[in-house]
């Protein structure tokens, strides 16, 4: 049972399909009216299908007031480190502090090879995601230059800024060992998808993840833990996986915080999606925030008297 107290937050991940663009700013303004925290924006450069999704996030930013945007995740084979810095902090800047920043060691190798970048073998991929972090931190401090030479990325006397709004968050969709224990040492949050990742396989991901972090003297709390989760909210029973009625659906994400220890839930909906971000805002969130507290209360006081 792992709870880190956190606390939880709710998002959507729309699909950023040319053809649909009126479908996914609805869904968006529904997310924003039902006082969700995010907005997910998947990064597939090679799929035809796709607006650009910096681009994207920029339009939604400027659409929006209050919700916060984050590449789910910024594909880096294809983003060079520097031009990702340079853009979240321009986009975090536009919104008076909305951007954060998920990064992923790239998949789909033919699609991305095509494109002109050669394909990396995994181990490879992985070190240059950590190198990307590194040149992102370095892009977004005040220091007047940097410096930095690793095996795929190097900065000589490069000058960083401008400054991001706020202390933008890092979060990394990973899911080897190594790069778990990576994201404890090194980045401000983890982002798993239940389509690769069930429940199940989350706490001995978890416990990586707070070795990591202990091993460089952070607490494991101090680690955002999302999960992207495509699904549907039902009327009547369960049709699977996901595939939930309400009272289900609460059921399950309250258990996902408090014995599995994520605390933020990133919303895709399988079918009509507007419809389904309305509910997951008004049926879903509030029960969860309130079972979440009043189960985080009880073991407080179960604590308390022991």
């Amino acid at each position: 049972m792992a709870d880190y107290g956190r606390a939880v937050e709710f998002g959507i991940f729309p699909t950023p399909d040319a053809a649909a663009l009126p479908e996914l700013f609805a869904m968006v303004a529904a997310a924003e009216r039902g006082g969700l925290d995010l907005v997910g924006v998947q990064d597939h450069p090679y799929q035809r299908r796709f607006v650009d999704s910096f681009v994207l996030m920029g339009s939604i930013l400027e659409r929006t007031t209050r919700i916060r945007v984050f590449p789910d995740v910024a594909n880096v084979p294809l983003r060079t480190p520097a031009m990702i810095a340079k853009a979240g902090a321009s986009l975090d800047l536009l919104s008076g502090g909305r951007f954060e920043l998920g990064l992923g060691a790239g998949a789909f190798w033919p699609a991305i090879a095509a494109l002109g970048t050669p394909a990396r073998e995994p181990a490879e991929a992985a070190r240059a995601l950590c190198e990307a972090v590194d040149i992102v931190r370095l892009l977004w401090s005040p220091e007047p230059s940097v410096g930095y030479s690793g095996q795929h990325y190097r900065l000589a006397g490069t000058k960083p800024g401008p400054q991001p709004a706020h202390d933008i968050g890092i979060w990394l969709g990973v899911g080897g060992p190594r790069m778990l224990e990576f994201t404890g040492r090194s980045a401000d949050g983890w982002v798993p998808s239940a389509s690769y990742f069930p429940p199940t396989a989350l706490p001995e991901m978890h416990a990586r993840i707070d070795a990591g972090a202990l091993a460089a003297g952070r607490d494991p709390a101090a680690i955002k833990r999302l999960y992207n989760i495509g699904g549907a909210i039902t009327d009547g029973s369960s049709d699977g996986d996901f595939h939930w009625p309400a009272d289900r659906w609460v059921e399950e994400l309250t258990a996902l915080v408090v014995d599995v220890g994520m605390d933020t839930v990133i919303f895709a909906p399988a079918r009509d999606t507007v419809r389904q971000v309305e509910r997951f805002a008004a049926e879903i969130v509030p029960g969860v925030r309130e079972a979440v507290g009043r189960e985080r209360a009880a073991r407080a006081r179960g604590t308390a008297s022991s």
